[in-house]
């Protein structure tokens, strides 16, 4: 017993050894070598802080750069990136920040940007990325064989402009009617908006209105209708739940970076929780629904859900293998938070905008009322608007739905000249390319669509189009990105046919992000019918 008892200590210590060893390398021993070699390569950053880094100074600055507005003006980096700005204006553009224990750099290259982007396998999304991965997954944060099998399941869903090239032919007509289904869907629910904006300028021509409640009301119920066939009043639970998802992460930004975070009992963290559940039971009983109603025929694949479902199920049946009931789920969850952030986000910089520039704003409306001029919206129709084109590729630069994309290395990686080790996350710093003047050139922050009247590949100053990635680029290129530039043009077509608009004098400039890019003390602009 005395041998057995002496093992078992034996074991326990060399366990307690094992473990305290593993601890030890990685909040101290990793980051300080990693830190040396940020250094030896030039990069420039605070000293590394034990387990925080420098988590406590970004959760500050991020707090009170939420509670305050931005001057009216496109030069946003300062304000939408508070720390970075800080960190970049202290250290130069070779500089780095620490996310607890992993440090971040910052790439600016357009040229090492775009290497980046073409090689995914290489440089993959960090993992565990806190902010991302606590509120969606799905094909956003999937890697290798995962990614390739769920984008090809995906990809029919979404190709809408290149159906002939893109989808089975089993599968063609469906996905033919799916184009004017889903322009249909934009259609009813802009109508809808519009004529609420109507209303509330019956009496007087003109009123003053926060558009950004109706345009975000707007993107979610068009996601509702196309993805899953229901109104935005059928959806609006989802959307509540994971609108303050995103609430409650900033109130947990000081511990996201801590291990076992989920088990911290903070009011936040347990509401959080509970919503992950609750989002996950709601999603079940709408993917078993749509399910069963294929499977007995009362339903068509007429919606992204259904497409999806019957992409999924082809690909079992000829592999054996495909999306399971959680891939679906998280899917699902992209649909919504993605494939609305974003479109949203587009649509209520792009009023803002033209309320600060009424020349591009008359340019638009005249374009419009020329190629639609029998009064008949049609999807065809949306690709003879160039300076609608053009005013959204010029809101999309300043106003980038995501300000950062991330990647990491998981081994040994070269970029460039460097050969960057495991565990050293890259930060391609969107927001301060697309703002930079060397690419840009003297009027970077000056609204200017001239800009792209050539293209994109021509507006840069010669520097191609890698400098410009408001939907990422290379092979993981955002699925849904066709999808929200219709939509988008569609709000706007409609919108500016109706109504004239302005800022308020109420209005507060704020592009802050949180997952995209929303202005978060409102848009409130001023709504005249020209009618």
């Amino acid at each position: 017993m005395e041998t057995l008892g002496k093992i078992a200590v034996a074991v326990l210590v060399a366990v307690m050894v094992r473990w305290g060893w593993k601890l030890l390398n990685w909040v101290w021993l990793k980051p300080k070598k990693l830190e040396k070699w940020l250094r030896d390569e030039g990069y420039k950053g605070n000293p590394y802080k034990l387990l925080m880094g420098d988590m406590i100074e970004l959760a500050t600055m991020v707090k009170e750069g939420k509670s305050k507005a931005s001057p009216v003006t496109h030069d946003i980096t300062s304000y939408a990136l508070p720390f970075d700005h800080h960190i970049i204006s202290k250290y130069g553009e070779k500089s780095f920040i620490w996310l607890g224990p992993r440090p971040r750099i910052y790439i600016r290259d357009p040229e090492l940007i775009k290497e980046i982007l073409l090689r995914p396998h290489e440089f993959q999304k960090p993992h565990p990325e806190p902010f991302r991965d606590s509120l969606i997954r799905g094909l956003l944060v999937t890697e290798g064989h995962k990614w390739t099998k769920h984008r090809k399941i995906i990809n029919p869903a979404f190709n809408l402009q290149n159906l002939k090239v893109r989808i089975p032919s089993y599968l063609f007509l469906q996905y033919s009617s799916m184009k004017l289904i889903m322009f249909s869907a934009i259609s009813s629910s802009c109508s809808e908006m519009i004529h609420k904006w109507e209303l509330l300028t019956a009496e007087t021509g003109s009123t003053k209105v926060d558009v950004w409640p109706y345009i975000d009301n707007l993107a979610g119920d068009v996601i509702s209708r196309t993805a899953f066939g229901s109104s935005y009043e059928e959806g609006k639970k989802l959307f509540r739940i994971q609108k303050e998802q995103i609430e409650l992460i900033f109130q947990m930004l000081f511990i996201l970076h801590i291990p076992g975070r989920r088990f911290i009992p903070t009011r936040a963290n347990k509401k959080f929780l509970k919503n992950v559940k609750e989002l996950r039971y709601v999603l079940m009983g709408i993917i078993d629904k749509r399910k069963k109603a294929i499977e007995t025929g009362e339903r068509k694949c007429d919606d992204l859900l259904g497409i999806l479902l019957e992409s999924n199920s082809k690909e079992i049946k000829e592999h054996g293998f495909g999306m399971s009931m959680e891939d679906v789920i998280e899917e699902c969850k992209l649909f919504y938070i993605a494939g609305s952030e974003t479109t949203s986000n587009l649509i209520v910089w792009t009023m803002v905008c033209l309320s600060l520039h009424q020349e591009w704003q008359t340019r638009a409306r005249e374009e419009i009322l020329q190629v639609f001029a029998n009064g008949e919206l049609d999807f065809e129709g949306l690709k003879n608007l160039n300076i609608l084109t053009m005013i959204l590729n010029e809101v999309l630069r300043l106003y980038p739905p995501i300000v950062m994309i991330t990647r990491a290395t998981h081994k040994e990686t070269k970029l460039g000249n460097m050969m960057i080790p495991s565990g050293v996350s890259i930060a391609l710093d969107m927001i301060h390319v697309h703002h930079d003047p060397q690419i840009w050139g003297d009027d970077v922050n000056e609204f200017n669509p001239e800009r792209f009247a050539e293209g994109i590949v021509n507006a840069t100053k010669g520097k191609g189009s890698s400098p410009y990635f408001p939907f990422s680029n290379g092979p993981r290129v955002c699925i849904g990105q066709n999808f929200a530039m219709a939509e988008a043009k569609t709000a706007m077509v409609m919108i500016l046919r109706r109504f004239s608009f302005e800022l308020s004098p109420s209005y507060k400039h704020s592009p802050f992000p949180v997952f995209t890019l929303p202005p978060r003390f409102g848009a409130h602009l001023i709504l005249s019918n020209i009618l």
